[in-house]
């Protein structure tokens, strides 16, 4: 009967026990062991094993001359890689050097096929790339675009620019059928004072490749600056709206030398709507003739305005006017309001008051009163209005018709 009741209750003891100590060994065990699901792994951890180097210099090298290689890009980077260099990796598994770095220089005018292998001891990965190494008499061509830019813009003012290509668009007598910014302008590119880097040498008539988006890798050759959207030695850009670019010009002589330059292009607009009739207020609604416009705040493709401008002259008096007594409706008072893509309201000319209307090139008969609008405006913030489709928009409170003088917007990208 005794063993009886001690068999009985033997077992929930002694599986409690066990239980409790299969537990406390499996955390002992796994606080002791690296790499644990408790245990902190680190920086690197989740990082793959990644051959990536670079080589300075990577174009134009000739016979006998040092180039460095550097895998310092290479994951991950705590020290755990080993790296073995091969710099004639075609049919080859010579080790030629090992190290993160790794200087060599080339004793034959080819295409060299260079390899890097990387290893944390476990995975192992490779990169290739090649280099081309050319004859110890060669010389690289010198890229050369000419800069330009218009003697005046569309007041007539002079340009001062010595650096940079910079052309405005002057849009004039534009029709109230065309209240939008479309105008576009071609831009002479000329790279005729490009040397080919010897007496011996020439730069082939396909040998100078313009590049019109340093952005854009448009031959997927994993380099966006050396493109060739356009090729020759002088060449049209067409079609090209106001805005800011950055263009570049790689040439290659006929040893296949290369060498890049590039060059700011601004394009700036002005367009001029003259002598055209806004209606008058009618039941509390307002005359109101909108003009739309496309204005770039790019930071990281470097396409941004610098300021935007629209000037509104109109007569002070309505020679039609009918006056209402004790109204003063026949003194004229218009104002420009801009809204961006969302349609908020950015800004008015309703603070200026009619005495202060004399902006410009303004008589004693008119009133003038410009929107200056800074860059930062366009920004993308919150508390500015970002870029894209604008549109700026006379308004008429007074009952009267009136017709407009002339109304200006302007778009400085210089």
């Amino acid at each position: 009967m005794a063993e009886g009741l001690l068999m009985a209750g033997r077992p929930p003891l002694c599986m409690g026990q066990l239980v409790q100590s299969l537990v406390m060994a499996t955390l002992m065990l796994c606080s002791s062991l690296a790499g644990c699901i408790f245990e902190d792994g680190g920086d690197n951890d989740g990082k793959d094993v990644l051959a990536v180097f670079s080589m300075s210099p990577s174009k134009n090298v000739k016979v006998g001359q040092d180039v460095v290689f550097d895998a310092s890009a290479s994951t991950p980077s705590d020290g755990s890689l080993t790296y073995r260099w091969n710099f004639d990796a075609e049919g080859s598994v010579d080790v030629d050097a090992t190290g993160r770095t790794a200087t060599w220089s080339f004793d034959s005018a080819q295409t060299y096929s260079v390899r890097l292998e990387v290893s944390d001891g476990t995975t192992t990965s490779e990169q290739t790339r090649e280099l081309t190494v050319y004859a110890e008499t060669a010389e690289p061509p010198t890229a050369a675009i000419t800069q330009y830019a218009d003697d005046e813009d569309c007041e007539d003012e002079s340009i001062d620019e010595e650096r940079n290509i910079l052309v405005w668009i002057c849009a004039r007598d534009k029709s109230m059928t065309d209240r939008d910014v479309t105008e576009t302008t071609s831009i002479t590119l000329d790279a005729s004072s490009s040397t080919a880097g010897s007496n011996s040498q020439y730069i082939p008539t396909d040998g100078y490749a313009w590049d019109l988006d340093l952005d854009d890798d448009s031959d997927n050759d994993g380099d966006s600056e050396n493109d060739a959207d356009l090729r020759g030695q002088s060449v049209q850009w067409d079609n090209v709206p106001p805005g800011e670019y950055e263009i570049g010009l790689t040439v290659t002589n006929d040893v296949e030398m290369t060498d890049s330059e590039t060059i700011k292009v601004y394009v700036s607009y002005a367009g001029y709507w003259d002598d055209f009739e806004i209606g008058g207020n009618s039941s509390g609604n307002p005359g109101e003739i909108s003009f739309d416009t496309l204005i770039h705040y790019d930071k990281d493709s470097g396409n941004t305005i610098v300021k935007a401008v629209m000037e509104l002259e109109y007569p002070q008096q309505d020679d039609d006017c009918t006056s209402v007594p004790g109204t003063n409706n026949c003194r004229a008072e218009l104002n420009i309001f801009a809204f961006n893509e969302d349609d908020d309201e950015a800004d008015n000319t309703t603070d200026v008051s009619l005495d202060s209307r004399d902006e410009g090139d303004c008589d004693d008969a008119q009133d003038c009163v410009h929107l200056k609008m800074s860059s930062y405006m366009f920004s993308d913030t919150d508390s500015t209005y970002g870029d894209g489709e604008w549109t700026m928009s006379i308004r008429n409170n007074k009952i009267n018709d009136l017709v407009i003088d002339r109304f200006v917007i302007r778009l400085y990208y210089k």
